[in-house]
């Protein structure tokens, strides 16, 4: 069973030539039921926002207290 999270950036956040904003939220959909979608590695979030914002998780140095999560089912 899959869980549904509404992912928002908490602050802007400017590195290495990357710009993440609070209006850039995201709703993820995780493969299994976990708690906390940044448990599998962030897997479900990184490709949501390269999809829709191509933005790169990883080159920003994202972490799970950069965002605000709510659980929406």
């Amino acid at each position: 069973m899959s869980r549904v999270f509404k992912i928002t950036p908490k602050r802007i956040k400017k590195v290495n030539g990357t710009v993440l904003t609070p209006d850039m939220s995201i709703t993820v959909t995780t493969a299994q039921a976990v708690n906390c979608p940044f448990s599998n590695g962030a897997k479900e979030i990184k490709e949501m926002y390269m999809r829709m914002f191509s933005f790169d998780y990883k080159k920003a140095i994202c972490t799970k207290s950069d965002f605000d999560i709510k659980k929406l089912d």
